[in-house]
């Protein structure tokens, strides 16, 4: 296809293609599937090879948010039955990040739900990343805690923390359609705000909420221009209790095609495969490692992933090898420009999030025995719970997480 030549031309140059020809990825048919994701493998593989970073996620403090995403089951309103607790103890969050670690996490992501966090809520954040970074060296840290107000970005820096992560999620014009509490435009100043205090920016998107195709290329393009490091790829997790608890629209063909016109716009930049993987791309898991070069391992804010060892065999299974701490993640001329270590920084599934792991290593049996939900055809249109699993262990439990 003349297209596919021509967007991998322009991705291993960092050219950007037009609006046209990345709404044409997504316009792609079934018989072309393996040959975009071919082509968008190709860009990946020029600068990324074939590692996969992994990142692992501590949800900080679970529920009773004040704004109304409509995608978010800890939303103003959400009658979904997910955990709910206040801010973890210093030494409960490292503990929590250090099963992640010894899983082979190189990026512990540190989220808290709600609009944004106080100046208080600031230095517990600073006590956590202190008692992680004291009990596991070396390793990268992410906040992800909502809207920041001024300073706030700096006292992170100084606090130990590398990354600070604020998905868009979706268009400017598509984002009154799914928040009231605050607009497009806060986000994209959360986002600059963390950039300009050093920190090293991570901020993406979540597909199937109902939005056109022009509003997922308008979100991602707004994404190359901001920037990021990291620019996670979300696909909706319907929760029963959610305003969009029907939005089964996406299919295992869809998601590939997204992840493929995600790489080919920001073709330098780490794209993670975040929240609602498991759940959308079922079976066909293995083919989205050749788009994305980041996962999270283990479960996610609120609901559970796959078993972590089941990562790390797909990974190992289809060609790929876990990223070590010895290796920086995005290529030199990134590193370079952004005068930083090049740490891919966050964003799962939700209002926010983040996670990871490497070496064969697990969780204790009791937190990695199942292999995900079981998947059934999807209708459209339907609550799926079946598909859905609500987080019971790890953080704010005394089960110990699925690493």
């Amino acid at each position: 296809m003349d297209l596919l030549d021509t967007l991998v031309a322009k991705g291993l140059s960092r050219e950007l293609p037009t609006r046209e020809e990345a709404i044409a990825v997504l316009a792609t048919s079934d018989e072309e599937l393996l040959d975009v994701v071919a082509a968008a493998g190709r860009v990946r593989r020029h600068w990324f090879g074939r590692r996969v970073k992994l990142n692992y996620l501590v949800n900080l403090k679970s529920g009773l948010c004040p704004e109304d995403c409509s995608y978010c089951s800890q939303r103003l309103g959400s009658t979904a039955g997910i955990l709910k607790y206040t801010w973890l103890k210093p030494e409960e969050a490292a503990d929590a990040a250090a099963a992640g670690v010894a899983g082979g996490a190189k990026r512990v992501c540190l989220v808290a739900s709600g609009r944004g966090p106080t100046d208080r809520d600031i230095d517990r954040v600073a006590d956590t990343i202190a008692a992680i970074k004291g009990q596991s060296e070396g390793v990268e840290v992410c906040a992800c805690l909502g809207l920041l107000s001024d300073n706030q970005a700096e006292r992170l820096r100084a606090a130990g923390a590398d990354a600070y992560n604020h998905n868009l999620n979706t268009s400017g014009d598509n984002y009154a359609e799914i928040c009231t509490t605050h607009d497009f435009q806060d986000r994209v100043d959360t986002v600059q705000q963390a950039q300009a205090a050093g920190l090293s920016a991570c901020s993406g998107l979540i597909a199937g909420m109902g939005e056109s195709d022009a509003d997922l290329v308008d979100v991602v393009f707004s994404l190359r221009e901001l920037d990021p490091d990291s620019v996670p790829v979300n696909f909706l997790i319907p929760f029963e209790g959610t305003p969009l608890a029907k939005e089964w629209n996406l299919t295992p063909q869809r998601c590939l095609r997204i992840l493929a016109m995600v790489r080919f716009v920001c073709p330098d930049v780490e794209v993670r495969l975040a929240g609602g993987r498991e759940v959308h791309l079922r079976t066909l898991q293995p083919l989205a490692l050749h788009l994305a070069n980041s996962i999270f391992l283990g479960d996610y804010l609120t609901s559970e992933g796959q078993a972590g060892q089941a990562d790390l065999d797909m990974i190992a299974d289809a060609g790929f090898e876990v990223e070590g701490t010895d290796r920086t993640t995005l290529p030199q001329h990134r590193t370079a420009a952004a005068g930083h270590g090049g740490c891919g920084p966050c964003g799962g599934e939700e209002s926010s999030s983040c996670a990871t792991a490497s070496a064969p290593a697990c969780a204790p049996a009791e937190a990695a025995t199942d292999a995900g939900p079981t998947a059934e055809p999807v209708t459209a249109g339907a609550a799926r719970t079946d598909l859905v699993q609500v987080r019971r262990r790890g953080a704010g439990t005394d089960l110990p997480p699925n690493a």
